[in-house]
C-alpha cells in the first residue's frame, strides 16, 4: 500500500499544479490545486528600460535570482530585437545565480555562471559574493519580493546595485486563497503543498488569525515545500515540521510525501 492512500493533499502551486496532482493521484492520493501564487504580471516598459540599460552601461556582476527573471528578459530581447546583443554581453559578464531553473535557462542560452548559490539561497549566494576582490557594479535581476532587502544587503558589503524588476505578481484569487485556507484550519487536508516563497507569504497574510494556521499546520496538516527557499519561509512562520526532498524536485517532493505517511502510517496499517 502507498503511503498516500486514502490521504487528501492541497497543492498551491500554479503552473505546476495540475503536474504534481497526476503524481500524487498514480500514487493513490486525491488531490485539489489551489493555485495562490498570484498572476505573472510581465512589467513590459521596465523591462525594456532595463534591457537598454543593461546594454549601454558597464557592470561588473550580473546576479539572476529567478528562471523566469531571465528568460522575461530574454524574451523581451527577443521581441525588441535585441537578443542576440543581449545574450553576447551576458557571456562578456561575470554571471551569479541562485536556482536550478536559472541555471537551466543559461545552459539553454550556452551560457555559464561563475558563481551559484550551493544551496538555492540568495543568503548562500551573497554570502558568495561577499569574498569576492572586485565588487563594482551590479546588474540584479528581482521582483517584487524581497526587491529592497536583497539591494540593501549587497550595498552593505560594497556593491552598486542596479536593479531590475522584469516582472511582479498580483494578489491571488480572493476565493482560491479562502477555501485552501479553510481546508488547512479545519483539517480537511492531510498535507499542503507549496512550490515558492509567494505562496506561503500569500496564504499567511490572508485576512485571517495566523495563531488557527500555525496550530492545524502544527497539529494535523503536513507542510511540504518543494525546497529549502520555500521550507524556510514556512519555518519562519512559525511551522515546526516542513517536509522537503533532498533535491528540490516535484517527483522527488512527492515521493518523500508518499514515504513520510507510510513511516507515519498506524500500526497494523496495510
Amino acid at each position: 500500500m502507498t503511503g498516500l492512500k486514502n490521504k487528501r493533499i492541497g497543492i498551491a502551486a500554479d503552473r505546476s499544479g495540475d503536474s504534481i496532482a497526476r503524481l500524487v493521484a498514480n500514487m493513490g492520493g486525491e488531490s485539489t490545486v489551489l493555485p495562490i501564487q498570484g498572476k505573472q504580471i510581465l512589467n513590459e516598459d521596465t523591462c525594456e528600460q532595463n534591457l537598454t540599460d543593461f546594454l549601454n552601461e558597464d557592470f561588473d556582476w550580473v546576479i539572476l535570482t529567478t528562471g523566469i527573471g531571465g528568460r522575461t528578459l530574454g524574451e523581451s530581447a527577443q521581441y525588441h530585437g535585441l537578443n542576440g546583443a543581449f545574450i553576447e554581453k551576458l557571456g562578456k559578464e561575470n554571471l551569479a545565480v541562485r536556482g536550478s531553473k536559472t541555471v537551466n535557462w543559461l545552459k539553454e542560452n550556452n551560457l555559464s555562471p561563475h558563481i551559484i548559490s550551493e544551496d538555492g539561497t540568495m543568503k548562500d549566494l551573497i554570502e558568495r559574493l561577499s569574498y569576492q576582490e572586485r565588487k563594482g557594479r551590479v546588474f540584479l535581476q528581482a521582483y517584487n519580493q524581497d526587491d529592497v532587502l536583497l539591494k540593501h544587503s549587497l550595498e552593505d558589503i560594497g556593491y552598486s546595485v542596479y536593479l531590475s524588476k522584469p516582472y511582479s505578481f498580483e494578489a491571488p484569487v480572493p476565493n482560491l486563497l479562502d477555501e485552501l485556507t479553510s481546508e488547512i484550519i479545519s483539517s480537511q487536508i492531510d498535507a499542503a503543498i507549496f512550490t515558492s516563497k509567494t505562496q506561503v507569504r500569500n496564504l499567511f497574510a490572508a485576512e485571517v488569525d495566523q495563531k488557527d494556521l500555525i496550530e492545524a499546520f502544527n497539529r494535523d496538516v503536513l507542510a511540504v515545500a518543494v525546497g529549502k527557499v520555500t521550507a524556510k519561509e514556512l519555518e519562519d512562520k512559525g511551522i515546526a515540521n516542513v517536509l522537503q526532498p533532498e533535491k528540490p524536485k516535484m517527483g522527488a517532493m512527492v515521493v518523500e510525501l508518499d514515504r513520510y505517511f507510510r513511516d507515519h502510517a498506524p500500526a497494523g496499517s496495510n
